[in-house]
């Protein structure tokens, strides 16, 4: 488990620094192709900036409002689920998270901040309702493993410099694409790399932004096993999970990848190769055979 924990978090790391390069690559191919030489590559970067220090302060507030979350304020409001939340924070070591409860009959919950210290959890109705209590606290210690091991700022990065290599491309076939004036074959044979990578750039960072999350999945999964010490209880709520037929209303693409379980998708289906490369989230039945293998 510890291996398995050691290794996704290798190749998440390797998988964003791609993004970052990819971003860079980018923004110096936008500037040749369109003879504005450095300043592509000087965009490209600022922007990222900009865009993560307005998803650093605001993105946890437009992905709980989006889902329509309501905060739990006191205990009495909701006492189970506010002390499985509590014991598991105590177990994690992490300041207890604030409390939301999304009213959505599908069950499914996400975990969302830029540290320990600014984080929500945030649980569907349908979750409480539709799973027994060990499968509750498997899926919180799922979300709080998030949060301990910082995924939420991950993805935010990611999500950033992914939306970075988007609108490079986008400016460029629309503002930028006759612009440019190099002239000489250097600068020629530049352009036209550049332009390419424009072109496939947005394709390959969407791709490298889906494989950050579901690697994320997989560490939250173990991690979430360690915490509870019970890995059928996350197991059996995915389970249920994958096989209950309604779907999450109010989850736009830009925070899919944030629920525990694609809330897309009903039903446990046989996903196709490039389903499974698009997806923000690994095939539940690898996630549950997985857990299950624990400790055989």
């Amino acid at each position: 488990m510890y291996q398995a924990i050691d290794s996704n978090k290798q190749k998440s790391v390797l998988l964003i620094a791609l993004v970052i390069g990819l971003v860079s690559a980018a923004g110096y191919g936008y500037g040749q192709a369109t003879g504005d030489g450095w300043f592509g590559l000087a965009f490209a970067l600022l922007f990222s900036v900009g865009g993560s220090l307005f998803t650093w302060f605001a993105g946890d507030t437009v992905a709980l409002t989006t889902a329509g979350a309501k905060r739990v304020e006191q205990k009495e409001e909701s006492p189970e689920l506010w002390n499985i939340v509590e014991n598991l924070s105590i177990t994690a070591g992490i300041p207890m998270p604030k409390l939301y409860i999304i009213p959505d009959t599908a069950p499914n919950a996400f975990a969302t901040g830029r540290d320990p210290e600014h984080a929500s959890v945030a649980v569907t109705v349908g979750l409480m309702e539709k799973l027994s209590r060990p499968e509750v606290e498997g899926v919180i210690a799922h979300e709080l493993s998030h949060i301990q091991n910082y995924d939420t700022r991950w993805m935010v990065l990611v999500g950033v410099l992914v939306g970075s290599l988007s609108l490079l491309s986008n400016m460029f076939f629309r503002l930028g694409g006759s612009r440019r004036r190099g002239k000489d074959s250097g600068g020629g044979s530049l352009a036209i790399i550049g332009i390419v990578l424009l072109i496939i750039s947005p394709i390959i960072g969407q791709l490298i932004r889906f494989a950050v999350s579901r690697k994320r999945e997989y560490l939250a999964d173990a991690s979430g096993a360690l915490l509870t010490r019970y890995p059928e209880g996350l197991a059996s709520a995915l389970e249920k999970i994958s096989h209950d037929d309604d779907h999450v209303e109010r989850a736009p693409e830009a925070t899919a990848h944030l629920w525990i379980s694609s809330p897309y998708e009903g039903g446990s289906k046989a996903a196709s190769f490039f389903q499974k490369l698009f997806s923000t989230h690994p095939p539940i039945e690898d996630r549950i055979r997985i857990l299950r293998s624990i400790n055989r």
